[in-house]
């Protein structure tokens, strides 16, 4: 499904990525783990267009989407949990997740199949009861638990062939931490294809089919 090849990139003079690369088929989770300041999150915006790619290519479904606009790559099937969360304060809930929401794309012959439950206002809130307990409370007024969980089911809300979380449970309180990462293994028991950053090394071992390290820019 994405393959990341020999990525390089940087800001400014500074360069961040020395040849970064990494795949996810179908259906897997896949962790890309490493300390501060390695690259872990420049990987992250190389693929969804925040950051131009210096050198190499990046595919999605046999397609290259290397330097494309960030706008186009989330129409391709792309959605990002950033890190931060990155709610409206001024948007309620329920506003969130109408305001983003988008059908899932229909499967052209030899692509995958379309996920059988769209994900849908019904099924986010299913997903997330605290949710529509609080659909219409502002974006500022919600704790960073209840954010994270905007933030995922906002980008669920785009029904993605491929989810990416960056720092999916950062500064979360045990009892939620739980909450995202129970979230996470429903997420996978669907098939949904997941790219994940997290720093909780065994949760991350046994939700994912596959945990790759990244040292000073480069995957182990």
């Amino acid at each position: 499904m994405l393959e990341v090849r020999n990525i390089e990139a940087g800001y400014g003079a500074s360069q961040v990525l020395f040849g970064v690369s990494l795949s996810i088929a179908p259906h897997q989770v896949v962790s890309l783990m490493g300390r501060n300041g390695m690259g872990k999150s420049t990987t992250i915006k190389c693929i969804t267009g925040a950051l131009p790619v210096r050198k190499g290519q990046i595919f999605f479904e046999g397609k290259e989407i290397t330097n494309l606009p960030a706008d186009e790559i989330a129409r391709r099937g792309i959605a990002l949990v950033p890190e931060g969360r990155m709610c409206f304060p001024n948007l309620t809930v329920r506003e969130h997740l109408v305001a983003f929401a988008r059908p899932p794309a229909n499967p052209q012959k030899g692509e995958l199949a379309a996920q059988a439950a769209p994900w849908d206002l019904a099924k986010i809130y299913e997903l997330f009861p605290r949710l529509k307990e609080r659909e219409h409370h502002m974006g500022n007024q919600l704790s960073g638990g209840e954010q994270q969980m905007l933030a995922i089911g906002r980008a669920l809300s785009t029904n993605p062939k491929l989810l990416i979380l960056d720092e999916a449970t950062e500064g979360l309180a045990p009892v939620v931490r739980e909450e995202i990462w129970q979230c996470l293994w429903q997420l996978k028991k669907e098939g949904q294809s997941i790219l994940l950053i997290d720093k909780y090394a065994e949760l991350v071992n046994n939700l994912c089919n596959k945990v790759k390290n990244i040292e000073k820019g480069i995957v182990q």
